[in-house]
């Protein structure tokens, strides 16, 4: 299986099965349109295009400002467009899962991301936490896809109901922070 491992963001980690890792720079710049930072992921994914069977991103969860959510939407929009369009196997991955992958704890730092792939891969060089996060995408897909594809939709579907966060509901179905008053 020929897996790309993508942690999505305009400085975009990837790693990918043969080896290759780094980080894309999407930034946009002066006098740019936005959508340039689409064009240029479309042209990093495309050197991909023949030696990717599998696809794997860590999704965008739980963003809070406006701008970063516009941004990770786009980006989380056109890696599936992709996938789609070279006839490429994809799924997200929750960061929390990630985290629990790489240190054991999904509520991991970036500091505590990048120093376990440092101590698993010290000969990669790693550049910064964007390239650490897409190894341990790359590490977590190898082992559950190796294992064979049932076995790896069947672990992703059991951490999604694992990690699935409900809301209190007020009366009437309201999602309030706090217990409803009789």
């Amino acid at each position: 299986m020929k897996i790309l491992a993508l942690d999505q963001a305009t400085h975009c980690g990837f790693a990918h099965s043969d080896g290759q890792s780094g980080v894309w720079d999407l930034s946009v710049k002066k006098d740019e349109s936005s959508g340039m930072r689409l064009i240029r992921l479309r042209l990093h994914l495309n050197e991909f295009s023949d030696k990717t069977d599998i696809l794997i991103f860590e999704a965008s969860r739980n963003m809070k400002y406006g701008n970063a959510v516009r941004v990770a939407a786009e980006i989380q929009g056109l890696i599936t467009t992709w996938a789609i369009d070279n006839n490429v196997e994809y799924t997200g991955v929750s960061p929390m899962v990630i985290k629990k992958h790489a240190t054991g704890s999904g509520n991991a730092s970036k500091g505590a991301m990048v120093d376990a792939a440092i101590e698993k891969w010290p000969e990669k060089g790693i550049s910064d936490d964007n390239e650490a996060d897409a190894l341990w995408l790359l590490d977590f897909a190898e082992k559950l896809y190796l294992e064979g594809k049932s076995k790896c939709t069947k672990t992703l579907d059991k951490y999604a109901k694992e990690k699935t966060w409900k809301k209190p509901r007020g009366k009437r179905g309201q999602i309030s922070g706090t217990r409803p008053k009789d």
